[in-house]
C-alpha cells in the first residue's frame, strides 16, 4: 500500500493549524495564571523580600528616635577595698560598696524633637521604596510570564511552518518525478525546509531560556502559564489621555520619596540652628553607700543613703564656628533636595509620556497586525491557487508561507508587549497597584 503523503492544499494547511490550536489547551490542562505567578514570585523573590525586610526595620529605627524625649535609668555600683600603711595608725584598710539609680527626663530639647521627625520622614521613604519594589515585581513577572508566551508562540509557529514546508516540500518531489516542475523547485524548498528547522531549534532554545528565567523569578519548576484566550478586547485596559496620567504622577514613589527628601534636609536645616540652643533636663539619683573598715575616710562607718532632683541647662556658648558652618552646608543640601524632587518630577513626567505613546503605538501595531493576517491569509490560499493551475512558482508559495507565519508571530508578540507596557506606563505614572493584574488575568484562557 503506497505512503500516503501530505497535501499542500489551503483546506490541509488550515485544518494543521487548528489542530495546532486544539491541542494546545490540552497540554495546559493545569497552567497557571498571572496572578497566581504574582502571588508566588511575592512570597519567593529575593529583590522584593529584601526591599520588604528593609522597611520593616526602619519601624524599629523610628522607634529608637522616640528614645530622645524618653526618660532614662540607668543603675551604677561599685565596691573596692583599700589598704594602707601609716605611721601613726600602722595598717588601715576600707572596703566601701556603691549602688544607685540616676534618672533624666529630658523637658526640652529641639535637637531631639528634630531628629525623630527625621525618623519617621525616612519611615515614609522607606515605604515608598517598597512600594516600587512591588511595581517593580508586577512588571518583572509579567515580563517573564509573556515572555514565555511568546517564545512558545514562536516555536509553534515554526513548528507549523516547517510543517507546512515539509508538504510544500513533498508536493515539489512529486511534481519532479513526473515532470511538471524542475529540480528547482525542489531545492528551494529543500532549502527553506531546513531554514525552518533551524528556526525551530532555535525558537526551542529561546523557550526554555525563558521557561527557566520565569521559574527562577517565582520559585517553581516547569511554570505553564495560561494563554490569551482568542478574540479579547484590549480597549477597556487603557482609558483616559496623558494629561490624566501626568496629572497622577505626583504619587510616584520616587517624586514621593524625593519629596521627603526635601522635608528631610529641611528638618535638618532646623536641627542645625537648634544646636545653638539650650536643653533642659529634670535629673535625679538615688544613693546608697556602705563603708566598714578601720580607716574608713569619711570618719562614719555604715550605710549612708542620699538623694536628689533637679533641672540641669545645658548650652553651648562658643563651638569654633561648627555651628554656623553645619547650618550653611544643610541649606545647601536642601537646595540639592529641591533640585533632586525637580528632576524626580521631570523624569517621572518623560517616562509617562513615553509609555502612553508606547500604548498608543501598540494599539494600532496590533490592528494593523490584525489587518495583515488577514490579508496574508488570502493572499496564500491565492498563490497557492495560482500555483496549482501553473501560473505561479513554487518559490512563491513558500514566500506566502513564510509571510504569513512572520505576521501570526508578530502579532502575538505585538499583543504581549501592548499587555506589558501597559502595566509599565501605570508603573511610570506611579499607579500600578497587584490589583491591576486582575484585568489582564481575565483575558487569559480559563
Amino acid at each position: 500500500m503506497p505512503a500516503v503523503r501530505p497535501s499542500s492544499s489551503p483546506l490541509a494547511l488550515r485544518s494543521l493549524v487548528a489542530g495546532l490550536a486544539f491541542c494546545a489547551p490540552l497540554g495546559h490542562a493545569w497552567a497557571q495564571s498571572l496572578q497566581e505567578l504574582y502571588d508566588a514570585a511575592r512570597g519567593y523573590d529575593a529583590t522584593y523580600l529584601a526591599a520588604k525586610a528593609t522597611t520593616e526595620s526602619l519601624v524599629y529605627r523610628a522607634a529608637q528616635a522616640d528614645a530622645g524625649l524618653r526618660p532614662q535609668l540607668s543603675l551604677a555600683g561599685s565596691a573596692t577595698r583599700t589598704e594602707a600603711d601609716v605611721p601613726v595608725l600602722h595598717h588601715v584598710y576600707e572596703n566601701s560598696t556603691q549602688i544607685g539609680f540616676n534618672g533624666r527626663q529630658p523637658l526640652y530639647n529641639k535637637p531631639n524633637k528634630v531628629t525623630i521627625d527625621q525618623a519617621y520622614r525616612t519611615l515614609e521613604a522607606g515605604q515608598t521604596d517598597l512600594q516600587a519594589a512591588e511595581q517593580d515585581l508586577v512588571v518583572r513577572v509579567s515580563q517573564a510570564y509573556f515572555d514565555v508566551l511568546g517564545a512558545r508562540d514562536t516555536l509553534g509557529y515554526s513548528q507549523t511552518s516547517k510543517a507546512a514546508i515539509a508538504e510544500q516540500l513533498a508536493a515539489a518531489k512529486r511534481n519532479f518525478e513526473v515532470g511538471t516542475a524542475t529540480i528547482t523547485d525542489t531545492r528551494e524548498a529543500q532549502a527553506r525546509y531546513d531554514l525552518a528547522t533551524a528556526q525551530e531549534i532555535a525558537a526551542q532554545n529561546d523557550l526554555q531560556t525563558k521557561q527557566a528565567a520565569l521559574d527562577q523569578l517565582v520559585g517553581r519548576f516547569n511554570v505553564d502559564p495560561k494563554s490569551l484566550a482568542p478574540g479579547v478586547d484590549f480597549t477597556p485596559l487603557f482609558t483616559g489621555s496623558v494629561d490624566d496620567w501626568l496629572r497622577a504622577g505626583d504619587e510616584h514613589p520616587a517624586v514621593r520619596k524625593a519629596r521627603l527628601g526635601l522635608e528631610i534636609a529641611r528638618l535638618e536645616t532646623e536641627k542645625a540652628k537648634a544646636a545653638g540652643l539650650p536643653t533642659v533636663d529634670l535629673v535625679g539619683s538615688v544613693q546608697s553607700a556602705n563603708s566598714t573598715g578601720s580607716g574608713v575616710s569619711t570618719g562614719f562607718p555604715g550605710v549612708t543613703n542620699s538623694a536628689s532632683v533637679g533641672v540641669q541647662l545645658n548650652m553651648a556658648l562658643f563651638a569654633g564656628y561648627a555651628i554656623q558652618n553645619r547650618e550653611k552646608e544643610t541649606v545647601v543640601l536642601e537646595e540639592k533636595a529641591r533640585n533632586d524632587l525637580d528632576s524626580a518630577r521631570r523624569a517621572v513626567a518623560l517616562g509617562t509620556r513615553q509609555f502612553f505613546l508606547g500604548v498608543q503605538s501598540g494599539q494600532a501595531q496590533v490592528k494593523a497586525f490584525e489587518a495583515a493576517e488577514s490579508s496574508n491569509q488570502l493572499a496564500l490560499e491565492a498563490t497557492e491557487l495560482g500555483y496549482k493551475v501553473g501560473v505561479r512558482v513554487n518559490l512563491d508559495v513558500l514566500n506566502a508561507q513564510t509571510q504569513l507565519f512572520q505576521t501570526r508571530r508578530d502579532l502575538a508578540r505585538a499583543r504581549y508587549d501592548l499587555l506589558v507596557n501597559s502595566l509599565k506606563l501605570r508603573q511610570a505614572s506611579g499607579q500600578l497597584k497587584a490589583e491591576d493584574l486582575l484585568p489582564i488575568n481575565a483575558l487569559l484562557v480559563r
